[in-house]
């Protein structure tokens, strides 16, 4: 099994939207355990959100981050195809303003 990184996209920030109900609240962590469910054993890593993000560069230079990445999970899965299949039902993609999912396929470290 391999593993896999999905960031996730979104037009805003958690921390910058409109508080949700305790009831919008449940509803949504609901879904996310749903889809972490059926992940089941393969989850590595059920993530976190994320704010605040900077890009630092050559010479200490920073700037904000150009794409609002607010949050992460690590699975595994026999391979890209599968990984993607799971990010298609993720119920991230049906939150508003145009959510998305980035798959990435985590690679050994040379010499690890």
């Amino acid at each position: 099994m391999a593993k896999f990184v999905f960031i996730y996209h979104a037009p805003m920030p958690p921390a910058d939207a409109t508080p949700p109900s305790q009831e919008e609240i449940d509803q949504v962590m609901g879904a996310w355990m749903g889809w972490a469910g059926q992940v089941g054993d393969d989850m590595v890593d059920f993530g976190t959100p994320l704010a605040e993000g900077v890009r630092v560069m050559p010479g200490g230079l920073t700037a904000p981050s150009e794409r609002e990445v607010t949050g992460y999970t690590i699975i595994e899965a026999s391979d890209l195809d599968a990984a993607v299949e799971l990010a298609k039902v993720h119920p991230h993609l049906n939150m508003p303003g145009g959510c998305e999912i980035e798959v990435h396929a985590a690679q050994a470290v040379p010499g690890s």
